[in-house]
């Protein structure tokens, strides 16, 4: 830049900078707002051959007192630095400064200055921005001009070539380059930007000692006065003695700082980079949020303490705390840690509710809460009676299955409640993805625990009741997982006590929650999970028992939810008898109660109006069976049995609902000329279609000893009709062994133009030789009979021990039984004792045991 001097003019305009000391090298990008200087840029602006050119003017500082005097008044900034990040062209260091925004007296500044070149020139509202870059120094002799802006005569001082005769000199430029180079490798290490690290080598290696001198300080920390020596030191020797000195300051700073870093234990380390760091932040502003974090964290470190988390959860929860305690608040990871450091302090790791098993007590507390259900509660005792003599949960999960509406929920809680235990009821209905049970991973937005460790955290204790609501409605396999599959750890009591959430990634443990599942079948229960459950059937109710039901639970509940007293509402067990085979067709409860419900909200309407008109003395409170018809509407069901008229093909048969219900079912057979065809009809499967075939195959082999035919050779009878049997409720699909001898008798009946009693029913399979086979779901089917008005029910044999021990006793009184050992025990009971057959072909009385 020396070759340069001569283009700088005698008379320069000068522009005051403050708290900078601009160097031949460096590079400043001023904002100017003070009048003089916005005046003077006006002018190098208009001109549009000056704009195009670089042009000449002198850069001074401010004397030290003056800047002290105004520093109250003006924005301050940082001592020039050189940073590893910033940003590098051809010059060490852009800063933006702004210039005075008053008039400054040519008596406030400096004595020695710097000539540097406008690079750039930008208009602003308020001024100007320019780039200027220093170019050689300059001295003040006088000033020539201090309006509109100043402007002074100056000598330029460029700096001598190096002479080899010249020792010192040369000793002090090896001196330099030395210290330059040591620099260098320090700033290498501290990754300094590669373009600064080549520029700064290229002036060492081929640099004027001059120039390399300027360039060297403007890349360290140095003060405004140490920078004004510099400055001042037209005299090269005098200034690279000052520049091998703040050099060499500079280079022990580093490398003091760089050992301190390297052996500095890591909890000082990081004592001293947090001590920055809540420097930055008071600077910032931002020191309450910081305390604010602070006391989190300690929250959180006390809760998680005090949580008496096992080894496993403790290891990860200090593991996480020390991440959390180095993140700001502000990262997305900060709120992912932090909520995952709240579920483990809020599992319940060690507290538990203190539990007495009084076997007295929870069979009153049964008795209370369930009428009926006798073989349900005697289940349900022995197994606490275990628990209680055992003293842990390593046995079957029971699993209560029935209809809806029989109670199953509310006998969980009855459990909850006689073991003094918490309850929380986890529904499974509609799950369909594996994580709902085991958690997400931490690695997606929005993971959450699973659904146990969930209720966990809600009822806060680790030996609660969890009542597992549908579990046969649980999903299977899907590209999701398979949730029923997750569940054969949950309850399996081998493996419970190291449950895996994926959320938590802790094992947990799950030995001391007892597990009790509720569900409508079994067929859609996986073969595995079922194994590890113990099933206990609630069938549903009969009359009797919905009437007790209603007069002890149902009636006074709803009594007391629609504000009325147990006294303004009285119904007799006639009434509550016709609401229940009127109104209600199930196996529960549940739609009975509602209707119950519909009386009570009428009655308080009825009690309103009387109130309010003062009318008290005449109001009814009993319900009665016309009252229940004028609320109610008509009756919604009639009997099945008293609509339908006894006609020849025609039999009640006995069903079991997939809900877990029993009920009757009607089947219907014609004939008509035709080839001998049967057509069945009905949405039926392929099971009941081939007891269809069995049945009408032993009708035609026995069609002589029936008295269908005249002959035993008769062919043409059966080849010149065709039948045609229906199963009514056709969207209903139907299946399975159980309607063999109604099928047979149905197939008598309309060959031989014989009517069966419309009470009668039956169930059972049937044989090609004509045995009777037993089936199942015997209880609930009688259940279902009685409740339809069936006053005779054919069984076979060998369900006899069933109806003993199964059905209740008012149902036994009101039903007449007849068990048959094969088909013509059945004939009998069809057709009100009646011997329909002759006796030439003697009955088959053996079974085949191949």
């Amino acid at each position: 830049m020396n070759d340069s001097f001569n283009d700088v003019p005698k008379i320069l305009p000068i522009i005051p900078i403050r708290n900078k000391v601009l160097l031949p090298s460096a590079s400043l990008v001023l904002q100017v707002v003070s009048k003089d200087s916005v005046q003077l840029l006006q002018r190098i602006y208009r001109s549009a051959e000056n704009k195009e050119s670089k042009y000449i003017i002198g850069c001074v500082p401010v004397h030290p007192p003056s800047y002290n005097k105004l520093e109250s008044k003006d924005t301050t900034t940082a001592p020039f630095t050189l940073t590893r990040n910033g940003n590098r062209n051809s010059t060490p260091k852009k800063t933006i400064e702004e210039t005075f925004n008053q008039s400054i007296q040519p008596s406030d500044l400096h004595k020695f200055g710097c000539a540097a070149r406008i690079v750039k020139l930008e208009r602003t509202v308020n001024g100007f921005i320019v780039r200027i870059e220093g170019v050689i120094r300059i001295r003040i002799d006088k000033y020539v001009l201090e309006r509109p802006y100043l402007e002074a005569e100056v000598t330029v001082f460029p700096d001598p070539s190096v002479s080899k005769d010249d020792n010192e000199l040369q000793e002090l430029a090896n001196s330099l380059k030395t210290t330059g180079r040591e620099l260098l490798v320090i700033f290498q290490n501290l990754k300094f930007p590669t373009a600064y690290l080549i520029q700064l080598q290229k002036y060492i290696e081929n640099g004027p000692v001059g120039l390399l001198t300027d360039f060297l300080i403007n890349t360290i920390e140095c003060t405004y006065e140490e920078r004004l020596q510099i400055l001042d030191a037209h005299d090269l020797k005098t200034r690279m003695s000052i520049a091998i000195e703040l050099l060499a300051r500079q280079i022990n700073i580093l490398k003091v700082t760089q050992k301190v870093h390297s052996t500095m234990s890591k909890k000082h380390k990081e004592f001293y980079l947090r001590q920055q760091l809540n420097a930055i932040k008071e600077e910032l502003g931002e020191r309450d949020d910081s305390s604010h974090e602070d006391d989190d964290i300690t929250d959180l470190t006390k809760r998680i303490k005090e949580a008496g988390l096992s080894p496993e959860a403790n290891k990860a929860a200090q593991r996480e705390l020390k991440r959390l305690k180095r993140m700001h608040s502000t990262q997305a990871e900060y709120q992912v840690v932090r909520t995952y450091l709240e579920w483990l302090s809020e599992i319940p790791w060690s507290k538990s509710t203190s539990e007495i098993i009084d076997i007295d007590k929870a069979r009153q507390q049964l008795e209370d809460d369930h009428y009926g259900l006798e073989s349900v509660k005697k289940r349900i005792l022995e197994y606490l009676a275990v628990l209680k003599l055992k003293g842990d949960l390593k046995g079957p999960i029971l699993c209560l299955l029935g209809p809806p509406g029989v109670g199953k929920t509310s006998l969980g809680k009855s459990i909850a409640s006689a073991l003094g235990r918490k309850f929380h009821r986890i529904s499974l209905g509609g799950v369909r993805d594996e994580a709902e049970i085991r958690g997400h991973r931490r690695t997606y937005i929005g993971a959450m625990p699973g659904l146990i460790a969930q209720g966990l955290k809600r009822v806060g204790v680790n030996n609660p009741i969890f009542l597992l609501d549908e579990i046969d409605k649980v999903g299977h396999l899907s590209n999701h997982g398979d949730p029923s599959a997750a569940l054969l750890e949950v309850l399996d009591p081998e493996q419970n006590n190291t449950f895996n959430d994926h959320y938590l990634n802790v094992p947990l443990d799950l030995s001391k929650v007892l597990f009790i599942a509720t569900a409508n079948q079994v067929d859609t229960i996986p073969a595995p999970l079922l194994d590890r459950m113990e099933l206990i059937n609630i069938p549903g109710y009969t009359f009797e028992e919905k009437i007790n039901i209603a007069q002890r639970h149902l009636l006074p509940k709803q009594i007391t939810n629609h504000g009325l007293s147990l006294d303004d509402v009285k119904m007799l067990d006639e009434v509550l008898l016709k609401i229940a085979s009127g109104y209600t067709r199930e196996a529960g409860v549940r739609n009975f109660e509602r209707e119950i419900a519909s009386v009570c909200r009428a009655k308080a309407v009825e009690y309103a109006n009387a109130k309010d008109k003062n009318e008290l003395e005449n109001y009814n409170n009993e319900v009665t069976a016309k009252e229940i018809e004028n609320i109610l509407g008509v009756t919604k069901f009639d009997s099945e049995v008293a609509e339908r008229a006894a006609r020849p093909g025609v039999v009640t048969g006995l069903a079991w609902t997939s809900s877990g219900s029993g009920g009757i079912l009607f089947i219907e057979a014609t004939q008509m000329a035709g080839k001998g065809d049967l057509q069945l009809t009905g949405k039926l499967g392929e099971v009941i279609r081939e007891s269809a075939r069995i049945a009408l195959s032993w009708v035609r082999a026995h069609a002589f000893q029936l008295g269908i035919t005249t002959s035993k050779t008769e062919p043409t009878f059966f080849f010149q009709r065709d039948v045609h049997i229906h199963f009514p409720a056709g969207a209903i699909g139907k299946d399975g062994p159980s309607a063999g001898v109604a099928l047979t008798i149905a197939l008598v009946s309309l060959f031989t133009h014989r009517q069966v009693p419309t009470t009668t029913a039956m169930t059972g399979e049937i044989t090609l030789r004509g045995q009777v086979l037993p089936v199942g779901g015997i209880k609930e089917k009688i259940i279902g009979a009685h409740r339809a008005g069936i006053k005779k029910v054919i069984l076979p044999a060998r369900n006899r021990k069933d109806v003993e021990g199964d059905v209740p006793v008012n149902v036994k009184n009101e039903i007449n039984f007849v068990y048959a050992n094969n088909i013509f025990d059945v004939l009998l009971g069809a057709f009100e004792g009646e011997k329909i057959w002759s006796d030439s072909t003697p009955i088959v009385e053996f079974e085949s045991r191949l």
